[in-house]
């Protein structure tokens, strides 16, 4: 199985001083996801916990919503010329009576990281498809101190990361703030996909008393992927894109943009967000 980190020589130069040493990288390669035994998606991905990332690729497309759904996940044998296994090609199967989506070139699942839908469609799409309504969980309120402790956490458990550098994470919270998950990818929605997947491999699905924290910017894919887990709250530690607000706005997500130290932007939601004194 591929690893997490590699080693590759570099040329470093610093102050005008010249050495060689070797660098630590974050490793990225490719993981085909098949259903069925049909090709679904290709992903760029850091190798690990891939069972989790495809589960929670296809809670994001709808076609997982509960652990029962999922009959089972394996990697593909065969894979190269000679018969081995790269592990970086995994089938899942659908437990009986699960519907198996429509799988052309085209991808008519309902939407993708990748897909390139946008506007309305994209989101009549989650809307109908979202198997855990946001508005139908307990109430989670949550304070801008709270919130403001978040990114730290975070910080503190990417173990990868500080070897790296180069690694998006994504964790989850309790709403009294306690982590309860994170995960590190080279891709940002990949990172979301295994803390879902994982928490649908644990049968915790919905998330309805979680807050998701993602440690870049928040797109229309990183919303899409909060609400169809039923993540009442997404904050991010940078901006959010116009169709993710528009989207939590429409499905009732508490959307956190621009979360540093004591500032934050709530673009949707507000009515968890416990302002105390402030106003």
């Amino acid at each position: 199985m591929g690893r997490v980190t590699e080693r590759r020589r570099t040329l470093r130069i610093r102050d005008g001083a010249v050495s060689t040493r070797p660098d630590t990288l974050v490793a990225e390669e490719p993981l085909e996801i098949r259903l069925g035994g049909r090709p679904l998606a290709i992903t760029m991905r850091t190798p690990g916990d891939d069972f989790a990332l495809a589960a929670g690729f296809l809670v994001s497309e709808g076609v997982l919503a509960t652990a029962a759904d999922l009959r089972s996940i394996v990697y593909c044998a065969g894979a190269q010329a000679d018969g081995s296994n790269t592990y970086n090609v995994v089938d899942v199967r659908l437990a009986p009576g699960v519907p198996v989506p429509d799988i052309t070139l085209e991808r008519n699942v309902y939407t993708t990281s990748s897909c390139g839908l946008c506007g309305k469609a994209s989101l009549d799409a989650v809307r109908t498809t979202a198997r855990h309504p946001i508005a139908d969980t307990p109430p989670v309120r949550v304070t801008p101190a709270l919130l403001s402790a978040l990114p730290d956490r975070l910080r503190a458990a990417q173990q990868v990361f500080d070897r790296t550098g180069g690694l998006h994470a994504a964790a989850l919270f309790s709403p009294e703030g306690e982590l309860v998950d994170v995960r590190e990818d080279v891709g940002r929605h990949n990172a979301v996909d295994k803390l879902v997947g994982r928490a649908l491999q644990d049968d915790r699905l919905p998330l309805s008393r979680s807050i998701l924290l993602v440690s870049g910017r928040a797109s229309f894919e990183l919303a899409q992927k909060a609400v169809m887990a039923g993540i009442p709250v997404l904050a991010a530690v940078s901006a959010p894109s116009s169709l993710a607000v528009d989207l939590a706005a429409d499905t009732g997500l508490t959307l956190v943009g621009f979360l540093r130290g004591g500032s934050m932007n709530v673009y949707a939601g507000d009515e968890r967000i416990d302002l105390g004194d402030l106003r």
